[in-house]
């Protein structure tokens, strides 16, 4: 622990020494010597020197006696030295604790995410916090819309990422980051080679996606209401990995949101941009009233830059790599 040394004009208030000053003197008390606790500091051997006068004159006491070049703690100040020892072992303990807490050691983050954003945005945050806080521990839970309501309020996590928001008294959503949709297909089907394609050639092929009804369904249905055109699901899942994975083996095509799309197999797959305006918002909720830990806020910055970038990107890439 070196401090830097006070200034010359710098008093010592009502027998108070400051933690540079106690610095000082232990190191001076350690070595022996002025030399020594110069390099001990890594300042130079007058401005120990010039300081230990300033102390000692303000304190009104000698601290030390200088024996053939040594400074040898004085009988009176043993009392002091004892103390100076023990305030240096707190500050010490302080500053190991705060290098703890900045590593991220003992500390476990728990988040949540619905699957859309868990599949492929959920581990590039992470890795990016944990990059930042090396000993961080983190539980991280994909949540269904109803399960991700309990998670908050009962204290299982500090936030979720949601692909849509919920009018809920107890429950704050703040701003994720903008995505929009794009179109699934395998790497063999017609659409798959196209630079972009609109609503209605989408509806002309069978189609695999979500519920319309739940929430992040009703994201891929809305473009097909507004556009007046019907979005009839020959296959239905749960979860947009799993709609992927059925469009993979060639029952159809899908529409998806960007997000989930980021990581999708190109080797199987390509994703087309959609030509209409497909733009919708996400969100991090968590409980009212309630402040994220610094670990969740870096984590909801690391995800909120990472999905910004992949949302910013041209959507699509053909089953040639092109954009």
């Amino acid at each position: 622990m070196a401090l830097p040394l006070p200034a010359a004009a710098e008093e010592v208030a009502a027998g108070m020494l400051t933690l540079k000053q106690i610095e000082i003197v232990r190191a001076v008390m350690v070595s022996g010597s002025i030399a020594g606790a110069a390099r001990l500091l890594n300042v130079s051997q007058p401005g120990i020197s010039r300081a230990m006068k300033h102390i000692e004159g303000a304190l009104g006491i000698r601290l030390f006696n200088r024996e053939a070049g040594r400074y040898v703690p004085a009988p009176e100040a043993v009392t002091i030295f004892s103390q100076i020892q023990e305030v240096h072992q707190r500050v010490t303990n302080l500053q190991e604790a705060v290098g703890r807490l900045e590593r991220g050691e003992a500390v476990e983050l728990r988040i949540g995410s619905v699957p859309s954003i868990a599949q492929g945005m959920m581990p590039r945050a992470i890795a990016a916090v944990r990059r930042r806080y090396a000993d961080l521990r983190m539980n991280v839970e994909i949540l269904k819309i109803e399960e991700a309501i309990d998670y908050i309020l009962i204290g299982r996590g500090e936030c979720v990422a949601m692909s849509y928001r919920l009018d809920h008294p107890s429950i704050r959503f703040e701003p994720l980051a903008a995505g929009h949709l794009v179109c699934v297909t395998a790497n063999d089907h017609p659409l798959a080679g196209r630079g972009s394609v609109r609503a209605s050639e989408i509806v002309a092929h069978p189609l695999i996606g979500i519920e319309p009804t739940d929430p992040y369904g009703r994201i891929m249905a809305e473009i097909f209401e507004r556009e007046g055109l019907p979005y009839d699901v020959i296959v239905k899942a749960r979860f947009g990995s799993t709609v992927a994975a059925l469009v993979a083996q060639g029952l159809g095509i899908a529409v998806l949101d960007v997000f989930t799309a980021a990581d999708l197999p190109r080797d199987r797959l390509a994703v087309v941009p959609i030509e209409e305006n497909t733009r919708f918002e996400t969100f991090v909720a968590s409980r009212a009233g309630t402040v994220l830990s610094s670990f969740a806020q870096r984590f909801v910055e690391e995800l909120r830059r990472e999905m910004t970038l992949v949302a910013s990107q041209r959507s699509g890439r053909n089953h040639n790599g092109k954009v």
